[in-house]
């Protein structure tokens, strides 16, 4: 049995969505402090809107910052925590399972 064969993948789905969405919540609150407050809102109450769902997996995949391209085949996206194709996926994951479309 390898490592990850033995986690629960949406627990580990979970702490990715854990992880990231404060980041995209300080991000938000420098360009709309309401709009980061109404979200910081229904997160804490156990939920996010369809929209808001949307939001959070369109700006995970535009903040992937671990490219996979060495310096030499590609950018390299600056951002205030790593984020992986593997994250997104996570992210993405997490939110199908909580009923959302993404």
């Amino acid at each position: 049995m390898t490592a990850h064969e033995g986690q629960d993948p949406a627990g580990s789905d979970r702490q990715t969505v854990d992880r990231l969405l404060p980041v995209w919540l300080e991000e938000m609150e420098r360009h709309d402090p309401g709009a980061a407050h109404r979200v910081r809102q229904t997160w804490e109450s156990g939920s996010l809107t369809e929209d808001t769902a949307q939001d959070l997996a369109t700006w995970v995949t535009a903040r992937i910052t671990d490219t996979g391209f060495n310096d030499d085949e590609g950018p390299e996206v600056d951002g205030p925590a790593r984020i992986t194709p593997a994250d997104k996926e996570s992210v993405h994951r997490w939110l199908a399972a909580q009923g959302h479309r993404v």
